[in-house]
């Protein structure tokens, strides 16, 4: 009989205990080193154990999905305490869309509510994929989070997760003091597809016309689908994002009419980044996706946009659902997380 969930999660964590020098020869041996940067050898070993499954772009988006749910369960830290939650229903553009609220005990009744849009390249992803995170951001903040569950691809392709991401963005900010925040304010954040629909969503409201958010959060975020940079090569088999996967995933989020220059997909794209929201953008060493996260950065400080990057190097894409099996992503996760404390406090630039 096939171990249990919490059997698996025991035995990886016991595994992950060992030794670097026996993880590394258990993942192969010798020390995995790109583009000047070394892998954190409890990511190697991960990586390792799941090149002997098939490549998830061999996969349906169903099937995905449920590897993807399977393999955070093991991979996920626990939520911190100090911090409940409960569902939530915001209303969208293509109906109710649900939602998980983060609650500290230690609440700031000064601090803005947060809505935050999960990973998962627009195909895969819920809130459990991000709840450690969630929690973790909203006991070092001191603020609400919302977490929300945006429509899907390819059932709802672009721009139908972006769209209830500015609905829940919208909904918070001017309904924030149901939340015990300050009405009328409320930052946002996302990681990869997620960090995309915060960083679009700063540009929708400023072509709207509307305020910025008090801050916006970008962990290793995808904004350019149009074009490739050296790290796409450098890390095209990266551990869990390498490049065929991003194209799996950019193939079923895109509809065949859409432009991949549109800055509602590529942001990067977008000439004028001035006035948008302060940011706080990160990147994984390891990831296809670090040249336009570390791009968008500079675009954004030479817009006069107040913005503090951080690359971490040893780390790879998708870190922030991997904090209870690798310490340095938990480390990291709580260093971004007070960097969202001090752009709450505004004291970035």
């Amino acid at each position: 009989m096939p171990a249990g969930p919490a059997t698996q999660r025991f035995i990886l964590h016991r595994l992950l205990s060992l030794p670097v020098p026996v993880l590394r020869l258990m993942s192969g041996g010798g020390v995995v080193y790109q583009g000047g940067r070394t892998l954190d050898p409890r990511m190697q070993f991960i990586a390792a154990g799941a090149r002997s499954q098939p490549p998830l772009s061999s996969l349906t988006p169903d099937e995905v999905r449920r590897a993807s749910d399977q393999a955070l369960a093991l991979l996920a830290g626990d939520p911190e305490p100090g911090v409940r939650w409960e569902p939530l229903a915001i209303p969208g553009p293509g109906g109710s869309i649900p939602a998980r609220l983060y609650r500290p005990a230690e609440q700031d009744n000064e601090a803005p509510v947060m809505v935050y849009a999960h990973m998962g390249g627009g195909v895969i992803g819920n809130p459990d994929t991000c709840h450690a995170f969630c929690a973790l951001l909203a006991v070092t903040t001191h603020a609400p989070v919302i977490s929300i569950d945006y429509r899907l691809a390819p059932e709802h392709r672009f721009p139908a997760g972006l769209e209830d991401t500015l609905a829940a963005y919208r909904y918070a900010r001017d309904n924030a003091d149901k939340f015990g925040a300050p009405l009328a304010q409320a930052a946002i954040g996302g990681d990869s597809m997620g960090g995309n629909f915060a960083a679009v969503a700063c540009q929708e409201l400023k072509r709207a016309g509307e305020p910025q958010p008090i801050l916006q959060l970008l962990v290793y975020p995808c904004v350019d689908v149009a074009s490739e940079s050296a790290s796409m090569t450098t890390y095209a088999d990266a551990f869990p994002l390498g490049k065929t996967l991003m194209d799996w995933f950019i193939g079923h989020y895109m509809g065949p009419a859409d432009n991949p220059t549109d800055p509602r997909l590529s942001p990067l794209h977008t000439s004028d980044l001035a006035g948008l929201a302060p940011a706080v953008v990160v990147t994984a060493g390891f990831d296809p996706l670090n040249d336009q996260g570390e791009a968008y950065a500079r675009k954004l400080k030479a817009a006069g946009v107040a913005t503090v990057y951080r690359c971490y190097d040893s780390l790879a894409h998708g870190f922030c659902s991997f904090t209870g099996a690798v310490p340095a992503a938990d480390t990291a996760c709580r260093e971004i997380a007070g960097l969202v404390r001090e752009g709450f406090e505004g004291r970035i630039s």
